[in-house]
């Protein structure tokens, strides 16, 4: 068997920049002053609270690739997942907010919209107004492309009839990325993805979900009830949304792996200043060796997790393949993430089951990262299709 050493024209992982310091410590400094307040009582009230909205605009959170000339930062992938990551680590709510809006909506239509779509949308979205992206529905979770919402022509516009479901942000959007077959007959090659308002006849954000977690974050049903599309709102071409849509999430993958290395980070930080204060025995437990071990290996853990989350985001922005970094990004950092949320709970004792202390919170917000924007069990298909290839 060779044991030569193939070369690599991708990039190695790098210390960050002055600006991407900059950048990260500036939205830490916002989610500790700003979302920290908040967060109990978001989670109660099951709402982001809308100053915290605005806030994030204001900062330039929404809108962190787009381009300056529509109102962006001119940013990065990696710059997106910076932002994620501190922002989970006091609240995943709100960090999803920002999440959403940069990498399943402003993405997908810096890269595929038209110059008009561009401009009549990204202004809007670094401006001031939400987005989300639909392509779930009640029957199409992992088998995403099993959609039964419908497109059809009529004249130069289009009339969409179906119901989605599980959409973050469905609440607060004003505009929508919303997937339907425009030809089922050619199975997923029928996809196609338009970009909807809120106000257009036929459409309608239906229930909130009440969740176990990420609380404050709304997840809707939507309802196209031959909704009414103008023809210059096809998001690129006709029949290659389901393109659109695997592109989208191979970048929206990494943002939760942002949300969940932000989420252990910060149970992990609370829990160990716990330890130095909890006393038992007459000494602290932080001073137990089964405790020291126990932190070190999470530790241990969360940092494999957050260069698996980082060199996906450092990949994309070189214009590297990514798409099988991402999903193993998603996986061990949704799995890191649960273990050592769980573990803090336990090193908390019995406070740690109750409301007064946050890990309970970190806990009941690490379990989705499991589930959305592709299952771990998508992951591991995802991994082994392109190993194996």
């Amino acid at each position: 068997m060779s044991t030569e050493i193939l070369p690599t024209t991708r990039p190695a992982l790098t210390a960050l920049s002055d600006e991407e310091t900059m950048f990260r410590d500036a939205v830490a400094t916002f989610a500790n002053e700003d979302v920290r307040p908040l967060v109990a009582s978001m989670d109660k009230a099951k709402k982001i609270d809308g100053s915290l909205v605005s806030k994030c605009f204001e900062l330039g959170l929404m809108g962190i690739e787009v381009p300056e000339e529509y109102g962006g930062a001119g940013g990065s992938l990696f710059m997106v997942t910076l932002a994620v990551e501190e922002m989970s680590r006091v609240d995943a709510s709100a960090a999803i907010l920002v999440d959403v809006q940069n990498t399943l909506v402003n993405y997908p239509i810096t890269r595929y919209g038209s110059d008009d779509q561009k401009r009549r949308y990204l202004n809007r979205l670094t401006g001031g107004t939400v987005g989300a992206y639909a392509l779930s529905e009640a029957g199409s979770g992992s088998d995403a492309f099993g959609l039964a919402t419908r497109a059809r022509q009529e004249g130069e516009g289009w009339i969409v009839t179906g119901r989605k479901m599980w959409i973050t942000n469905g609440a607060e959007a004003e505009v929508f990325i919303v997937f339907a077959n425009a030809n089922p007959e050619a199975g997923y090659r029928g996809i196609t993805a338009f970009l909807v308002e809120r106000d257009f006849a036929g459409f309608s954000v239906g229930k909130r979900e009440d969740k176990l977690g990420i609380r404050a974050s709304s997840t809707t049903e939507l309802i196209l009830d031959g909704c009414l599309i103008p023809g210059e709102n096809v998001l690129g071409p006709v029949g290659q949304g389901y393109k659109i849509a695997i592109e989208t999430l191979n970048e929206g993958r990494i943002g939760i792996g942002a949300q969940m290395i932000g989420i252990a980070r910060g149970a992990l930080e609370a829990t160990i200043a716990y330890v130095r204060e909890r006393k038992q025995f007459g000494k602290q437990i932080a001073d137990f060796q089964a405790v020291q071990f126990q932190l070190a290996q999470a530790a241990a853990e969360l940092e494999g997790a957050r260069l698996l989350v980082y060199n996906a985001a450092r990949l994309k922005d070189a214009g590297h393949p990514f798409t099988t970094e991402a999903a193993m990004a998603k996986l061990v950092s949704s799995q890191v993430c649960e273990r050592v949320t769980s573990l803090c709970v336990e090193l908390f004792g019995g406070y740690g089951y109750t409301t007064d202390y946050p890990v309970e919170k970190f806990y009941r917000d690490a379990k989705i990262g499991t589930i959305y924007e592709g299952t771990s069990n998508m992951q591991l298909q995802t991994i082994a299709k392109l190993i194996l290839k």
